[in-house]
C-alpha cells in the first residue's frame, strides 16, 4: 500500500505536524472557553496548566526515549513488510482510512474501559481524573506510565490492522483535537450540544465522566465518537445534579494530592487519602 506524502524516516517531521496542529487547537479552545465558560473554575488556573502541560511534558519524553517506534513509522514498516489486514488485503486508501480511524477510535474506546476496570490501570488513569477544575488542559493531564501503555496498545493495533501512515497520523491528531474540545469548559448553545452528539463528543457529554458520581464516571467513555458509549449502554446524557452543580474529581483527592507535579505522579503508588 502507497503511505502517500509522509516521510516516515524523519521522525521529527510527524512530530512537528503533530506539534504546530496542537498547539493551534490548544489556542483555540482556551480563547473560546475563556469566551464562553461552562462553569466557573473554583482552582488557580496557572499552578493547575503548569503541572497538567508538565506532566504532558514528561509524558512526550517519555514515550519519545522509551519507544524506538512513532505511530507514523510503525505504519511504514508494516507496509514494508506487508503486516497488518489493511495490507494483505491491499484495500484501496479511501476505503483503508476511514477503516482505520473507526477501529482505531474503538479500540481507545475500550482500552478507556479496561483502565477504569482494572485496578492498576485505574490507579495510572486516575490522575487524569483527579483535576479537581474541568478545562482544556484536564484533555492532556495523564500519568507517563498510563501514556506509555497507551502507546504500546497503539502500536499493537497498527501492526494488526497495517493502517497507511497518513491514516494513523489523521488517528492521532482527531484523539489531541477531541481530547482538547470535550476536556474544555466551553458553553456550547444547546442545539448544537444535541446536533454534535450524533457523531462527536462534546464537552458537556463527556464533563459526565469527569464526576466524583461513581455511576457517572464510569458512563461517556468516548473519545471521538459517541457511538461506542450509546451502542454498549455507557451513555449518559446528562449528570444528576446538572453541569454547574456537578462536583468534579474523585473523592477525598484534594488540593495536596492532585496539584503538583510530585503528588501526581505519586499518586498511582500512594494509599488513597481517607476522610
Amino acid at each position: 500500500m502507497n503511505n502517500l506524502s509522509i516521510n516516515a524516516q524523519d521522525p521529527l517531521s510527524e512530530q512537528a505536524i503533530r506539534l504546530v496542529i496542537f498547539l493551534l487547537i490548544l489556542m483555540v479552545f482556551a480563547l473560546l472557553e475563556y469566551l464562553r465558560p461552562r462553569r466557573q473554575l473554583h482552582y488557580p488556573k496557572g499552578r493547575r496548566w503548569s503541572n497538567n502541560f508538565a506532566l504532558s511534558l514528561l509524558n512526550t519524553a517519555t514515550v519519545s526515549v522509551l519507544l524506538p517506534l512513532a505511530g507514523v513509522s510503525a505504519a511504514v514498516l508494516a507496509g514494508e513488510k506487508n503486516w497488518g489486514l489493511l495490507n494483505v488485503l491491499n484495500v484501496v486508501p479511501w476505503i483503508s482510512i476511514p477503516i482505520y480511524i473507526l477501529v482505531f477510535d474503538f479500540t481507545i474506546y475500550w482500552q478507556h474501559r479496561l483502565f477504569h476496570t482494572i485496578k492498576p490501570l485505574w490507579r495510572l488513569h486516575r490522575v487524569h481524573h483527579t483535576d479537581l477544575d474541568y478545562d482544556v488542559s484536564t484533555g492532556i493531564r495523564f500519568h507517563p506510565l498510563s501514556i506509555l501503555m497507551s502507546s504500546i496498545i497503539k502500536l499493537c493495533l497498527i501492526f494488526i490492522m497495517g493502517p497507511l501512515a497518513v491514516a494513523v497520523l489523521i488517528s492521532e491528531i482527531l484523539l489531541n483535537a477531541t481530547s482538547m474540545f470535550n476536556h474544555s469548559n466551553l458553553k456550547l448553545p444547546q442545539r448544537l450540544d444535541e446536533v454534535l452528539r450524533y457523531f462527536l463528543v462534546t464537552p458537556d457529554m463527556h464533563r459526565v465522566h469527569h464526576s466524583v458520581n461513581e455511576v457517572e464516571h464510569n458512563s461517556n467513555f468516548g473519545f471521538n465518537f459517541p457511538w461506542w458509549d450509546k451502542l454498549f449502554g455507557t451513555y449518559q446524557r446528562q449528570p444528576q445534579g446538572g453541569h454547574e452543580a456537578m462536583k468534579i474529581g474523585i473523592t477525598n483527592y484534594g488540593e495536596s494530592q492532585s496539584i503538583g507535579i510530585g503528588p501526581l505522579l505519586a499518586q498511582p503508588f500512594q494509599k488513597s487519602p481517607k476522610n
